[in-house]
């Protein structure tokens, strides 16, 4: 097909991911007009129509998504061939794009960088913060190299590096000091402050307590931990957060932190990728020296 080049297959799968040309834009770091032009230019090469334009957001044709899956493909091959010949130098350099879920993010990404920065300075980190199930589908889709999240993912065609566990610890007003610390059982009766739909540590809390998914929609929500800390320092009610969270988001609060009774609960995280991925090796090492930063970091005592 005359004039089409990978640009053209770049910015429109990035439009096809996000179905909004102003999203699209910005993750291809251009102009939303510059992106137009450029999918118009695609179209008319084509010949035919690949996207249906909406008001707030774009979908794709029966053709633009059988388009959008190719062009993947064909990215996706691309990278991999450039992946084969840094594989074959067995070096840890260019770039690295690296998925982090949002309840790690704030609290480990910070030393890892620093970490990864001194260890392998030819190494260009470029990461990408975001709920597991658009980083897994984005992972799949080769848009990422590898990405930290809750294990395990129920992904067949991912390899799964464990790199630590970590308990979950409960929250609560500070005028809750003295009393004993509350069972499963009893969390079920209570106020529980969760993360909205989307984060993997939702799901994981609602287990531990036993909660059924119809019955969480009637509890309170909030868009990240730090926002949940701030309503248990309110009184509103109390929550679960990781204990890597708690050094940065307890700072100041006014709450009382307390480990449950055995069984605790607990998450394990691990950084996953493409089993078809050259650069195995390579991730195998970033995934070790994960395990490092992590095994260094100070961790509260209760």
């Amino acid at each position: 097909m005359r004039n089409l080049t990978i640009k053209h297959l770049r910015y429109f799968t990035a439009l096809a991911r996000h179905g909004h040309f102003g999203r699209a834009a910005e993750v291809c770091a251009i102009s939303q007009p510059a992106l137009s032009l450029q999918i118009k230019e695609l179209e008319t090469i084509t010949g035919v129509p690949l996207i249906e334009r909406g008001a707030r957001q774009t979908h794709l044709t029966p053709l633009g998504e059988e388009f959008a899956a190719r062009a993947q493909n064909i990215l996706q091959a691309m990278d991999e061939l450039g992946d084969l010949a840094r594989a074959a130098s067995g070096d840890i350099s260019g770039r690295l794009r690296l998925g982090v879920i949002p309840t790690v993010t704030p609290y480990l990404l910070p030393r890892l960088v620093k970490t990864l920065s001194a260890r392998y300075p030819a190494l260009d980190l470029q990461p990408r913060e975001t709920v597991t199930r658009k980083l897994l589908d984005d992972l799949l889709a080769g848009s990422l190299d590898a990405a930290i999240v809750a294990l395990p993912t129920s992904e067949p065609s991912l390899h799964e590096e464990v790199l630590f566990d970590e308990d979950f610890v409960l929250v609560r007003p500070a005028t809750d000091a003295n009393r004993p610390v509350p069972s499963a059982d009893m969390l079920r009766e209570m106020r529980l402050l969760l993360l909205e739909e989307g984060h993997c540590f939702r799901d994981q809390a609602l287990s531990f307590c036993s909660i059924d998914k119809m019955r969480a929609r009637d509890l309170m929500e909030a868009s990240s931990l730090a926002t949940l800390v701030q309503m248990v320092s309110a009184g509103i009610g109390v929550t679960l957060i990781p204990e890597m969270a708690l050094e940065v988001e307890t700072r100041g609060a006014k709450v009382t932190v307390s480990r449950l009774a055995p069984p605790q609960p607990t998450r394990r995280i691990g950084m996953v990728w493409r089993r078809s991925n050259p650069l195995g090796r390579q991730l195998t090492q970033i995934a070790a020296l994960v395990r490092e930063v992590w095994s260094q970091s100070e961790r509260p005592q209760h």
